[in-house]
Formats: structure tokens, sequence, C-alpha cells
């Protein structure tokens, strides 16, 4: 198995080609190392290796890593996020990345401490295994959320499909972008939404080139294991 730092190499340079294809700076790039699967040994070998950004999605793991590693990283949590279980952990990440619904959007508002860094997560597939608000009622939900004080709409999320194919996957990534621009054009002071987070480690090129900001990176990055 190979370190993260031999990883982490081959990953920047692949960012900095596919950056430079669109005209883009790979420095506004946001590699977050998606850590669920793995130890925190090697979580923590992802922070020494210059990795900031970790991803997580189960409330246990993430808690655990977070008790081991702490300010040295910025967490994200990228996983459905159930109701019940936001006052475990809403308080100790810096971004979520799956607000999906009022109902959570409710519970955030009852339990934060801080305002909280939100993606709203789009289903563009519209695949039927898939979370996430619908494309056609993007706007109509991050207008509500202008009722809770404690919710920064900092971007939108998607997952695309699990396709090589690459129209499917440009289609996909094209169409959260053109979402985040009608949200950013609509000017409202709780939705900045300049971010995309999108692509993952199968697709992250082609998500860089539609305009990704922020890239969800686990398997190619530092393995799928225990």
């Amino acid at each position: 198995m190979n370190t993260v730092q031999e990883n982490l190499k081959q990953i920047q340079q692949e960012i900095n080609i596919a950056a430079a294809k669109t005209g883009r700076n790979s420095e506004d790039i946001t590699l977050l190392a998606v850590t669920k699967y793995v130890t925190i040994e090697r979580t923590e070998e992802a922070v020494d290796a210059g990795i900031v950004d970790l991803g997580e999605n189960r409330i246990e793991g993430f808690l655990e890593k977070q008790a081991a590693i702490g300010e040295k990283a910025v967490w994200h949590f990228i996983g459905s996020l159930q109701t019940r279980k936001v006052k475990d952990v809403i308080n100790q990440v810096d971004y979520l990345h799956a607000l999906d619904r009022l109902s959570l959007a409710k519970e955030i508002q009852k339990r934060a401490e801080k305002k909280i860094k939100c993606f709203v997560q789009i289903n563009v597939s519209g695949e039927a295994t898939k979370s996430g608000v619908s494309p056609e009622e993007t706007l109509g939900f991050i207008q509500q959320l202008a009722g809770f004080p404690a919710i920064e709409v900092v971007g939108l999320m998607t997952m695309a499909p699990n396709t090589e194919k690459e129209d499917v996957l440009r289609s996909v990534f094209s169409g959260l972008r053109q979402l985040r621009d009608e949200v950013r054009a609509a000017d409202m002071l709780h939705a900045p939404c300049t971010y995309l987070s999108m692509g993952m480690s199968n697709d992250y090129t082609i998500a860089i080139e539609e305009g990704a900001t922020h890239i969800r990176v686990g398997s190619a990055l530092v393995g799928p294991y225990k």
C-alpha cells in the first residue's frame, strides 16, 4: 500500500492538470481526505502529509478521530445526518455537506451554538437511491433557509452516478454548477453559495474541469483500509 504522501503527490499533479485545462488556479480547489474507512493512524498520516481538510460520514468515527487529531484539521461531515443525531455532532463540524431537508435545518437551528457552514445536497442525477433536494426545488429550498439564522449556505454538493460515462458525469457536474450560479444570482445574504462540493476518487478530475471547489477523495488518497 502506498503512503498517503505518495498518493497525494499523484493526486496533486492530476489536480494541477485538470485545473490548468480550464484556466483555473489549483490552489482554489480544496482536497478533502475521506477517512471514513481508515484508522486514526492512517488519518494522522494524511494530516502529517499536509492534508488539512478531513471528511467523515459516520458520527462515531468522526468523534473518535476528532478527539485524536483536534484542531490540526478542518472537519467536514459529508454523510447523511439523521435529525436525532444533530446534537451529537453539529457543534464539532466546520462544514456540513449534506443539508437536504427542512427538518434537518430546524434541528440545526435548535442545537447550533455557532453559525454552521452548510452545503445543500442536490440530487442532480435524479437517482432514487440518492438523497438530496431536486434541481427544481433548489432555489425555493434555499430561500426558506433564510428563516434559520444559524445556517449559512456556502455552496452546493452532489454525488454523481457510479459510472465511467464521461458525458453523464459532466452533465451532473455542470448541472450543479448552473444551479450554484442561479443561487448566487439571487443574492441572498444567508446563501453566498460560492462553493461546489463534487467529485470523488474516480471522477474528481472531471469535476474540477466542471468547476468543483471541493473534491472528496477517499480510496485514491488514503485507501479503503480499516
